[in-house]
């Protein structure tokens, strides 16, 4: 939750190559207090059933930037072996292409800032949501 001295962030995960959250996907959060400082890990939470990180670390006061780690790879393999069970198309290659995503963002205190990362095996889009 955001005060009038920090400011919030939170994140959820959409597979957009078959429409659904992607759950289990671990995510790391860091943060930083001005472009030349130092970048501090805060910890970090894994995507739910419905794709979204509810327990995030709170960032500190002075966060400017702030920085979210999606380690995909794991997602991607488990995924590809249900789909090998289910004798569905397999991906061309064994590994994921992004084995992990980082994005990196400016906040400001006093604001919330959601930012969803929309996936798929070979490409990703992000942006501040509400």
């Amino acid at each position: 939750m955001s005060t009038a001295t920090t400011a919030s962030v939170s994140t959820h995960i959409l597979d957009t190559s078959i429409g659904r959250p992607a759950e289990g996907v671990p995510v790391s959060l860091t943060a930083r207090s001005g472009s030349d400082a130092e970048w501090v890990a805060l910890g970090g939470s894994a995507t739910d059933a419905d794709g979204r990180c509810k327990d995030l670390p709170a960032l500190p006061e002075g966060t400017t930037h702030v920085r979210l780690d999606f380690e995909t790879e794991a997602y991607f393999v488990s995924k590809k072996q249900a789909e090998a069970q289910q004798d569905a198309p397999r991906v061309r290659d064994s590994g994921a292409f992004f084995p992990e995503v980082a994005i990196t963002f400016a906040v400001v205190p006093g604001e919330h800032f959601h930012v969803p990362l929309l996936l798929n095996p070979f490409g990703y889009s992000v942006y501040r949501g509400s």
